[in-house]
């Protein structure tokens, strides 16, 4: 983490990381970031986001998430972290705030540009389309993630230095592109918190780490 002095604080060993906790379901994510060996934080103010190595934003309702970034002051504070590199996740509505371009929004909602992927909102369909499917993900081993996919986003591009990490395997939305990183931001369209699957929060907290490392 850094202070608001500059001056480098970043714990290696059990970085500290927040949960935006503006709206949606941020108590699991504190969760499975403690089971996964990090200091896990809310976040809502600006102060609290100064003080974390990396950043968690979770499921919930995007459009309500970028109102509320601006109502609690942390729009351009939390664009600024993302310019300088502090690492963040960001699960289904999570990954459209993290988006640079997000279709079937409103056209007042904010995005975050941490990530050069265009993200189409609600892509799966409505509550009732909610559905499971196991998942290939790259750079996790082991067996197939079951993922959840609740009101999800899909990926329609990526850009350039964009790693597609999961796409659907079959089905309908076979080959939609379901999570992706980009540096040390990392996004998902599905709920890994709601699973008991730690997975993909062990890869983040290990990112963080990783870019902790770097920084001391």
């Amino acid at each position: 983490m850094t202070s608001t002095t500059g001056e480098s604080v970043i714990s290696t060993t059990q970085p500290t990381i927040g949960v935006l906790a503006l709206q949606g379901d941020f108590r699991e994510h504190l969760a499975a970031l403690e089971a996964s060996g990090a200091h896990a934080v809310t976040v809502r103010r600006h102060a609290e986001l100064d003080a974390v190595d990396g950043l968690v934003i979770p499921g919930g309702e995007s459009t309500t998430m970028s109102r509320l970034l601006t109502v609690f002051d942390l729009l351009e504070p939390l664009r600024a972290r993302l310019r300088d590199g502090m690492p963040a996740y960001g699960s289904c509505a999570g990954m459209i705030l993290l988006a640079s371009e997000v279709l079937d929004t409103r056209p007042d909602a904010h995005c975050l540009s941490g990530l050069d992927i265009t993200v189409r909102r609600n892509a799966f369909g409505r509550q009732v389309d909610s559905f499971e499917e196991d998942l290939d993900f790259a750079g996790i081993d082991g067996d197939a993630m079951r993922a959840v996919f609740i009101r999800a986003p899909w990926v329609e591009r990526v850009g350039e230095g964009v790693e597609v990490l999961a796409t659907v395997p079959e089905g309908p939305a076979a080959g939609r592109i379901v999570a992706v990183r980009q540096g040390a931001v990392m996004a998902t369209s599905f709920h890994p918190e709601v699973t008991g699957d730690r997975r993909v929060h062990q890869l983040f907290v290990d990112m963080v780490r990783g870019v902790a490392a770097t920084r001391a």
